[in-house]
């Protein structure tokens, strides 16, 4: 993974618990790397470390951390970073999700080494859709995803709810997640 993600780890930590515990958090995941360098790729080791460290030194669970990172990561460093790209991505949450293929595509012309996850979505309704994530990386990184339709959610002042229908780590060959908005969030799963 790029810097990039691990500086925005770093940022999450540092917000919510100061630079002391992040301090903590990289020593007990052997992470010496002074600072990160954004556009430099780090072995996705080192992150995954960084997160089970997180767990442990904040006493929750990886996949909560995972959960809140991913909102994060929209709010404060994908929206900062790549906000007039992500506006050309779609008006609302429904268009964004429906070009996300289109999203990494053009974020790979910055990070060349990216290996992104691919996204797709079937089912598609007035105030849902099932969005199918697919990655080469471990199983594990579902709750990310959630906690990033859930910012994307805060991004377009729209109310989302996110259920996991499919799950890799179950022995499914890819994640599927049914994603309410609107009028569906009342609606049983």
């Amino acid at each position: 993974m790029y810097g990039l993600v691990n500086k925005a780890v770093e940022g999450m930590v540092c917000t919510a618990h100061g630079e002391a515990t992040w301090l903590r958090i990289k020593a007990a995941a052997g992470v010496d790397v002074e600072g990160f360098v954004s556009n430099q790729p780090y072995p996705d080791e080192m992150t995954y470390r960084l997160v089970a460290a997180a767990s442990e030194i904040l006493n929750a669970p990886a996949e909560d951390i995972l959960r809140s990172f991913g909102e994060y990561w929209v709010m404060h460093t994908a929206l900062p970073a790549y906000g007039p790209l992500m506006r050309a991505s779609g008006s609302t949450l429904k268009e964004f999700l429906l070009h996300l293929p289109h999203f990494h595509t053009r974020v790979q012309t910055i990070y060349p080494e990216l290996v992104p996850p691919s996204f797709s979505c079937s089912d598609v309704g007035e105030s849902q859709l099932d969005l199918h994530y697919r990655t080469p990386r471990p199983a594990g990184l579902e709750p990310f995803v959630e906690g990033l339709v859930m910012g994307l959610g805060r991004m377009f002042e729209t109310p989302v709810k996110v259920h996991v229908l499919e799950h890799r780590g179950a022995g499914a060959d890819h994640s599927v997640f049914r994603v309410r908005w609107g009028s569906a969030i009342g609606d049983p799963a």
